[in-house]
Order: C-alpha cells, then sequence, then structure tokens
C-alpha cells in the first residue's frame, strides 16, 4: 500500500512546481529509551513527506520551514489548513508522513504502531535530509504537531533524544505542540533539561483525552528544577480535544482518556510506573498494563468555533515571531 500512495502522490504532486515528494531513512524505536540507548540497532524505515514551497517562491531564495505532524488519527483536513496557512503567509511546509510510510491509518486505541520515539526520530531525519535543500533555511525550521503529533513537537525539545538522534547538530527553532500528551516528566530535576528554542502549547480545557493540567504540572516542575525554560501554554475555555475541527464533539470509543497518567522518565528516556515504583514501561505490553492503572475510554473530542479562530492566529504569529526574526 505504501508504494501505491507514494506512486499516486508522485504523479500528483510533478503536477505542481511548488510541492516535492522527498524520502529519507529513518528507524522503528518503540520508545525514547531505544533511541538513547540502542538507536544503531533499530529496524530501519523508510519514510516520506511532502515538501510545499510557497506559490510563486524565488529559486534562489532560502524560506522558513515548518514540520507538520498528524495525530494517532493520521492526517485530517483541519491540520491541512494549517499547513495551507503557513504557505499562505510565506513558509515552506513539510508534511511529515510517518503513517502512511509505514502503512499504518489509525493507532487509537493502542499506541504501539507508530509511536512518539519513531516520529521524533522521523522529524529529526527529516530535518537533516531537508537541511541540504537549496531553498530551505535551516537554521529557521520549526514543528507543530497535533495530539499524538503535539506530543512530537513537545519532547522532540528534550535534549537528551537530540543529543542521541544528532549530537545537536540539527534543531528546530521553534516548538508549536496542539494538545499533546504531557504525561512523561523527566525526573528527577536535573532530567529536566530542554531546548531554550521558544514552546509554545496550545489545548483545551476540557480535554480529557491528553489533559491540560498535566502540561501545566509539566512546566511548572520545568521552572522548578531551574534549569533554562522556553515555555508558554494557552489553555483555551470549553474546548475538548481537536477543538480545531470543524466538527461536533462526539465521543472516541477507542480512544484512551488520560487524565490521571503521569509517569517519570529517567535520563535515559525510561518511563517508569511512578516515582515509588520503579518498573518499566519499555514494551507495548507494559505500557498496556500501565495504561490500565490510569486511564479510561471513550474521550470527547470535536471543534470550538472561538478556539479554533485564535489557535489559527496565534500558531501564525508564533512562527512569524521566531521563524522570521
Amino acid at each position: 500500500m505504501r508504494y501505491i500512495i507514494i506512486a499516486m502522490l508522485s504523479v500528483l504532486i510533478a503536477q505542481e512546481s511548488n510541492k516535492e515528494l522527498i524520502s529519507f531513512s529513518s528507524a522503528n524505536p518503540f520508545s525514547f529509551e531505544e533511541i538513547i540507548t540502542d538507536l544503531e540497532n533499530q529496524e530501519a524505515q523508510e519514510v516520506f513527506g511532502i515538501l510545499t514551497l510557497p506559490k510563486n517562491f524565488n529559486s534562489n531564495q532560502k524560506y522558513p520551514l515548518i514540520i507538520g505532524v498528524a495525530g494517532s488519527l493520521n492526517w485530517s483536513s483541519h491540520h491541512l489548513e494549517y499547513l495551507k496557512m503557513y504557505n499562505e503567509m510565506g513558509f515552506a511546509t513539510f508534511q511529515l508522513q510517518s503513517f502512511d510510510s509505514r502503512d499504518i491509518q489509525s493507532t487509537v486505541g493502542s499506541q504501539t504502531e507508530v509511536t512518539t520515539a519513531m516520529v521524533i526520530l522521523d522529524s529529526y531525519r527529516a530535518l537533516e535530509a531537508l537541511s541540504q535543500h537549496p531553498n530551505i533555511d535551516v537554521d529557521k525550521v520549526g514543528i507543530t504537531g497535533w495530539s499524538l503529533g503535539g506530543g512530537v513537537s513537545l519532547y522532540s525539545a528534550w535534549l537528551p533524544l537530540i543529543d542521541a538522534i544528532n549530537n545537536r547538530k540539527f534543531m528546530f527553532a521553534a516548538h508549536l505542540p496542539i494538545y499533546p500528551a504531557c504525561m512523561a516528566y523527566p525526573y528527577p530535576a536535573e532530567n529536566m533539561q530542554f531546548s531554550t528554542s521558544p514552546i509554545h502549547i496550545l489545548i483545551g480545557e476540557l480535554d480529557n483525552w491528553v489533559p491540560a493540567a498535566a502540561c501545566t504540572e509539566l512546566i511548572e516542575k520545568m521552572h522548578a528544577s531551574g534549569l533554562p525554560t522556553n515555555i508558554e501554554i494557552t489553555i483555551y475555555e470549553n474546548a475538548h480535544h481537536s477543538f480545531d475541527k470543524v466538527s461536533a464533539v462526539t465521543v472516541n470509543k477507542k480512544g484512551y482518556t488520560l487524565g490521571d497518567c503521569r509517569f517519570p522518565m529517567n535520563e535515559e528516556g525510561t518511563l517508569w510506573l511512578s516515582e515509588y515504583w520503579n518498573i518499566p514501561i519499555n514494551t507495548p505490553l507494559r505500557q498496556k498494563l500501565a495504561l490500565m492503572t490510569c486511564a479510561g475510554r471513550g474521550p470527547s473530542m470535536g471543534g470550538n468555533t472561538e478556539a479554533r479562530k485564535q489557535s489559527f492566529q496565534i500558531s501564525g504569529e508564533f512562527f512569524t515571531k521566531h521563524l522570521k526574526k
């Protein structure tokens, strides 16, 4: 199926002079731990994405780039609306296809076939590949994503991961996580080592898929650590998960509700069941069992007109401020 998708995209993209299909080598680490301690032994994975330059781009000019990362339901129309807006604002965009590259359409209900770790690695491998493109300014590349992609946008700023992937040779200049899962927190405080590139989280007050409280707690821990931080959060009133969609609020019966889930993470990226129970959560089975201790099923998701409007506005302003300075 992946090859059919690539062939179809190649035909469509060939008709548009500002689009390119970009492929690169990545891998399939299940966890952050496998990136930090065993990256060289992970199964190789070919990944692709779609680079879109601004309309009527100048072939002699370099452009700031925004890498977009989908959620666990793969790409949705409202995600593409953001990328279209960024292109119209003069940014290049890269639609990362981590799911289609692996012949996976959704991970809702399992969260194991395509993981945050895999997509963080994909994102950095994409950044490395795109750094060679004559029309990309590698010093002005940001990352944004939704839900699972929001987690990628957030934890791609955690320095131990960057050190393991490329020893800080390539780093994102700005991170915009939109309703990310913030349940993993580096522990103890000296592991709260994040990039000083700006991070801005956008999340709904009523999100019971990935609760805002977990993000505010993570930010509090980051500030309390005394280590350099550059993070902000906007919480939208009366807004659910996927508040930026144009749709009514519905219940996804397969999805997790992660309200009470908080997992400490050591310097090697190993998640533990708690600060007192040093049981590692480093396999799909252990992850499933860990979620059984804190998560439910049936989160709500759907649009909020005012939150959607504000999210698009803040997103455009954020990347303009940090990538066009």
